[in-house]
């Protein structure tokens, strides 16, 4: 019997299982889909909240804050991009001036730094590009951008580089209580565990759901809908641009991306319970962004929108984090209404979630815990003698596969060989980028196809773009048989 089993390959469940991987303890992560970071973490605003906004007696306001601060360290660790380049609520009236006062004095309760509120003068400074109108905005020095995607797979990889396993296509449809634990189901295929942590999104209570008749909470999903623009928009905006928050959230946002495009969006769209995948992008809500984004900044180029797409948050009855253990079944952990400050949050939340866990088992830390992960050569970045050099210990960096992105075949072929290794084309591209630019993979997916059929022994017609149902290929051209 393992000791955990964590559902969910979410930023929240990777971190958590990095985080445990430090103790003498046998973990898995269980995952529905065939990667991680496949739900939330892959489709939201990428952005590191300074921390003002939560109630200061919140665990979201709590755990926001403390994430924040760890946030550097752990992206350092783990190889993963981090830039703070602070955020912006922006008044444009003195209504509005009174909402960023309030945040600003929650914000000081909570122990952000550097919050400050600034004049029009110097919001227009910082920010040229804002529309004309604004009377101040609440300054946070201390916010910043990632990449929520990434920041999952190299939680994911470091848990297994320290012990921890992986099952990816494991959707539990069942659990049953055992002495002493837990059997998990997946249609034929199950596991034993001692305990859980549930950390499964938006299907949080359904798979508390099977462990009692009771549960305390609900989720239902909320859908953002994103504009995401080409790169030659670097520098519209140079942090990230919020409008007075609302009961529905933060509102509709424009911030810059580590990759260098810009990110408009999201809007914010509750859906029945049983809308659980419905992220498709509907063009009343898309104008919806752009009608009020253009509230913010002028003359936003929509024109140079490489693709659009959305997300779900998991929200909870209640509003706050649900974040312990169960109060009605012992060994079973709730990690769930991981909505925004979530990403934020992870940090904190994996330190504290590993803590009950451990604190229950007496389970020692191990001596040989490898908190880094090996960094990935990013091509592009390096200076022309640290290419050559590259070139001539692996050729495969010298073969460009992708031009909008500048990656290369070495790249692709590293990001497949790490523990938690892409399997999909969607999957290479969340890891590497190739598919990620102007062209979005009208190019360079074949020859992505045909690197992953080959690393990893397959038929082509095997590899997917993103969900096993996903296919690409169904036969060669005019081969008998083959659907058209």
């Amino acid at each position: 019997m393992l000791d955990v089993a964590i559902v969910g390959a979410g930023v929240i469940g990777t971190a958590i299982a990095r985080d445990l991987s430090r103790y003498n303890l046998d973990i898995v992560i269980l995952e529905r889909d065939n990667d991680v970071s496949c739900g939330t973490t892959k489709a939201n605003s990428a952005i590191v909240h300074a921390g003002y906004d939560a109630p200061a007696d919140s665990l979201k306001g709590i755990f926001n804050a403390k994430g924040n601060a760890l946030f550097e360290q752990v992206c350092q660790d783990l190889d993963v991009p981090f830039q703070r380049v602070g955020s912006m609520v922006v008044a444009f009236n003195e209504e509005e001036m009174l909402t960023l006062k309030e945040l600003l004095e929650n914000g000081q309760k909570l122990g952000i730094p550097g919050l400050e509120i600034i004049d029009a003068e110097a919001v227009y400074a910082k920010e040229p590009n804002l529309n004309e109108g604004i009377q101040g905005a609440l300054w946070a020095p201390s916010a910043g951008i990632t990449e929520p995607w990434e920041l999952a797979i190299a939680y994911a990889e470091n848990a297994m580089d320290n012990g921890a396993d992986l099952k990816l296509n494991f959707g539990v449809d069942r659990i049953e209580s055992l002495e002493g634990g837990f059997r998990l189901h997946s249609g034929d295929q199950s596991l034993d565990a001692k305990m859980i942590v549930n950390a499964a999104g938006v299907y949080a209570d359904a798979i508390y759901g099977m462990v009692t008749e009771t549960p305390e909470f609900s989720i239902h999903p909320r859908r953002g809908q994103y504009y995401l623009l080409d790169k030659s928009t670097e520098g519209l905006v140079n942090s990230v641009i919020f409008p007075c928050p609302s009961k529905l959230g933060k509102g509709v946002l424009v911030v810059p991306t580590v990759d260098g495009n810009i990110l408009v969006g999201p809007d914010s769209e509750d859906l029945e319970g049983s809308e659980k995948e419905a992220i498709g992008t509907t063009k009343d809500r898309l104008n919806y962004v752009r009608q009020h984004s253009a509230h913010l900044v002028k003359n936003i180029p929509f024109g140079e929108t490489i693709t659009t797409f959305s997300g779900l948050r998991a929200e909870p009855t209640g509003g706050d984090f649900i974040i312990g253990e169960s109060d009605q079944v012992s060994g079973f952990y709730n990690v769930a209404g991981m909505k925004s400050p979530g990403l934020s949050s992870a940090p904190a939340i994996a330190e504290h979630v590993a803590g009950l866990v451990v604190e229950k088992t007496k389970a020692d830390a191990k001596a040989d815990f490898v908190a880094t992960r090996k960094p990935r050569h990013k091509f592009e970045d390096m200076s022309d003698q640290e290419k050559a050099q590259m070139v001539k210990e692996d050729p495969r960096y010298g073969r460009i596969i992708c031009r909008c992105e500048m990656i290369t075949e070495g790249e692709i072929v590293d990001a497949i060989h790490r523990n938690a290794g892409g399997r999909t084309l969607n999957g290479i591209k969340r890891r590497v980028r190739p598919g990620a630019g102007r062209c979005q993979g009208g190019f360079c997916g074949p020859r992505v196809l045909e690197i992953l059929a080959r690393e990893l022994g397959e038929d082509p017609l095997a590899i997917k773009q993103e969900g096993e149902k996903s296919t690409i290929l169904y036969g060669e051209t005019k081969m008998e048989g083959a659907q058209s």
